[in-house]
């Protein structure tokens, strides 16, 4: 009889995910002053996520026909998972990302944008002001974000208190889970960044 060990099936690989950054600012998009909602965006994800991650970003002034191409294209023809826009979601009257967002928006998620709001009262009055949505576009989730990075940062990750432990969690920990029920990749958080929640039906064992 055969006694040896059996090892254990190797975890499966972690899925590529393709996701698409856009901030939207006139004065950014002109050369009047360094963007930074982009390199925020980018620092955080490469913090957040263990999967191998492709990146296509966009920087485009506050027009709404052209925020709406932008997402368009992104999602038909680059084929995101996930689009994150950052900028022009107040009530200011060239602020229309969340207008452009709902016209390529096959379903709102009003959730995301709910738990945006929560989360920013923390930390302004002013928030109430804020109109972000979360959207989904065929497979791709699409959301809209704050402007500042310190606000993109506490939107995903959520709030902290001082021992660094997480007091309230971002809207990422949904993330991956929407984007598993959109039919898309398979996103693997940092559990030390923004733990994300999967029904134990829908986990894959860790790598």
């Amino acid at each position: 009889m055969n006694h040896e060990a059996r090892t254990p099936p190797e975890p499966p690989a972690l899925d590529p995910v393709h996701i698409g950054l856009v901030s939207v600012s006139d004065r950014a998009s002109r050369g009047q002053y360094a963007d930074q909602g982009l390199p925020a965006l980018r620092e955080w994800l490469q913090r957040a996520l263990r999967n191998p991650l492709r990146v296509s970003e966009r920087l485009i002034p506050d027009e709404r026909d052209r925020i709406a191409a932008t997402l368009r294209e992104l999602v038909d023809d680059q084929h995101c998972d996930l689009v994150l826009t950052t900028g022009g979601t107040g009530p200011a009257p060239r602020d229309v990302t969340p207008e452009a967002t709902a016209d390529v928006a096959e379903r709102v998620l009003p959730g995301f944008g709910e738990e945006m709001r929560r989360i920013s009262l923390h930390f302004v009055p002013t928030a109430i002001l804020s109109r972000q949505i979360g959207a989904s576009r065929g497979r791709a989730l699409i959301l809209n974000l704050p402007g500042q990075p310190k606000s993109i940062r506490e939107t995903l990750e959520g709030l902290r208190d001082a021992q660094g432990v997480l007091s309230v969690k971002g809207v990422f920990a949904a993330v991956p889970y929407c984007i598993d029920l959109l039919g898309g990749p398979y996103l693997e958080a940092d559990p030390e960044v923004c733990p994300a929640f999967r029904p134990k039906s829908a986990q894959r064992p860790q790598r």
